[in-house]
């Protein structure tokens, strides 16, 4: 049985570096099933998907965290959540046709923004320009930009699979620079098809077999959308009686439904009425979704 939907973390024991290696199957198949995506479009979703397992499992947080890349381009829009729990979902939005190719040949010009939004706190973001010729490249850029750490990504999908290769520097000892020098070389050999095809200790044989490298257990990935009737309530609740009773005149229904896994919300005058009341009895709160 392949090791996939999971998220692995290693460590060099006697280096200062470490590492996270994921990749997704089910997981992966179950966030695009709603979309109709071209194998180009699909390529870039899974590439984002597993670079938010990555950074969801780096950065401290109980919540989610939402990666979303925008350009101006015909590949228009990419979104991936993963909360600290490991449940992911992620879209994509185009203008026409996507032609493979460079990133920023794809999306144009543009920015990834990543929002974690914690249980408890305030939402905080960090902005960094499509710059590279991947996807990596510009998560790469974010971690040297806010975190000032030696940190490089790899990623990689197709229909089946998407998987993702973290490495991150740990300046404990003084020889970290060449150390992380080597394993970033080493890690740099690594192809698509061993990361699609390989599970993550032969794949750390294959790149690191002279080093000695601890491996933590599995941290199992699933997909799971986060929307329900409760949310859409407070979404239509904040339009306001008049809009929502504007858009009843045109049509019989409120019609909402969620990109990320297909589900279906429908509201009549009836409903509409309840939500306007229910939510005025109880205050939103005045945490972000």
């Amino acid at each position: 049985m392949k090791e996939q939907d999971c998220l692995r973390r290693f460590l060099f024991e006697e280096l200062g570096v470490r590492g996270e290696w994921v990749r997704l199957h089910t997981s992966w198949q179950e966030a695009k099933q709603h979309q109709q995506l071209s194998s180009v479009v699909e390529e870039q979703l899974g590439q984002l998907l597993a670079a938010s397992v990555l950074l969801s499992a780096t950065i401290k947080f109980e919540g989610s965290m939402v990666l979303q890349v925008q350009g101006d381009g015909d590949l228009r829009t990419l979104v991936a959540q993963a909360t600290h729990d490991r449940k992911i979902r992620g879209l994509a939005r185009t203008n026409s046709h996507v032609k493979s190719g460079l990133l920023t040949e794809m999306m144009g010009a543009g920015r990834l923004v990543i929002t974690v939004e914690p249980e408890k706190g305030e939402p905080y973001q960090g902005i960094v320009a499509l710059q590279g010729n991947e996807l990596a490249d510009v998560i790469t850029s974010y971690f040297l930009q806010s975190e000032q750490l030696e940190t490089r990504v790899w990623l990689f999908a197709n229909e089946s699979y998407a998987a993702g290769l973290f490495l991150q520097e740990l300046p404990a000892q003084e020889s970290y620079q060449a150390d992380w020098a080597r394993i970033s070389a080493l890690a740099s050999t690594v192809t698509k098809e061993e990361m699609l095809t390989l599970d993550c200790e032969q794949m750390i044989y294959r790149l690191f077999n002279e080093e000695k490298v601890r491996l933590f257990a599995e941290e199992d990935v699933v997909f799971e959308c986060t929307c329900s009737k409760q949310k859409i309530e407070k979404t239509l609740f904040s339009l306001g009686r008049e809009e929502l009773m504007a858009i009843l005149q045109e049509r019989p229904t409120i019609d909402v439904d969620c990109e990320f896994c297909g589900g279906q919300h429908q509201f009549d005058k009836v409903d509409v009425e309840a939500v306007l009341i229910n939510h005025s009895v109880a205050p939103l709160s005045g945490t972000k979704h």
